[in-house]
């Protein structure tokens, strides 16, 4: 990945892609910069986001964008090495808050296309299991498939992780 990059880390849950997008920022020059969209909204979410919180040392700094990552990203300086996790967890905060989700991705997708520094996004790919049984899961899937799709075309790679293990897609 080169300065002013973009990469795209999919994968399904659990399957090592934030670790992976993680050890991708650290092989640039800290300090670095999380981009978090979690929101603690219960026991179990505080732990998960605790458990990421506990695998980044005092080198990185942490923004929290539920909503507007976009605006998190420009405002960003210009170099600076970031991880942006997750947009699948972005993309239902979005979808609560009753948000025009088009209008929203189109705006991430656009601050993406032009990354300021050796950016890396991290998102869950949802289409691999069956058919959600009610409309806002399909939805859901539906336009976290649209949103995979149209980072994965501006960036500069794309790396799929399989049980902890990275393969390189784009």
């Amino acid at each position: 990945m080169t300065t002013g990059a973009l990469t795209l880390v999919l994968g399904g849950a659990r399957s090592g892609k934030s670790r992976h997008a993680e050890s991708l920022v650290q092989t640039y020059a800290p300090p670095f910069l999380y981009i978090a969209t979690a929101q603690a909204h219960d026991a179990e979410m505080e732990a998960r986001i605790a458990l990421h919180r506990q695998r980044r040392d005092g080198r990185w700094r942490t923004l929290d964008a539920p909503l507007d990552p976009a605006g998190v990203l420009q405002a960003v300086p210009e170099g600076a090495p970031l991880l942006l996790d997750c947009l699948t967890l972005w993309l239902s905060n979005v979808m609560l808050a009753e948000r025009d989700v088009e209008a929203e991705i189109a705006r991430l997708t656009q601050t993406l296309a032009a990354p300021r520094g050796p950016w890396v996004v991290v998102s869950s790919e949802v289409g691999l299991g069956i058919v959600p049984d009610n409309a806002l899961a399909r939805r859901f899937r539906d336009a976290a498939g649209r949103l995979n799709q149209e980072i994965a075309a501006v960036a500069g790679a794309v790396v799929l992780t399989v049980a902890g293990l990275p393969m390189k897609v784009k």
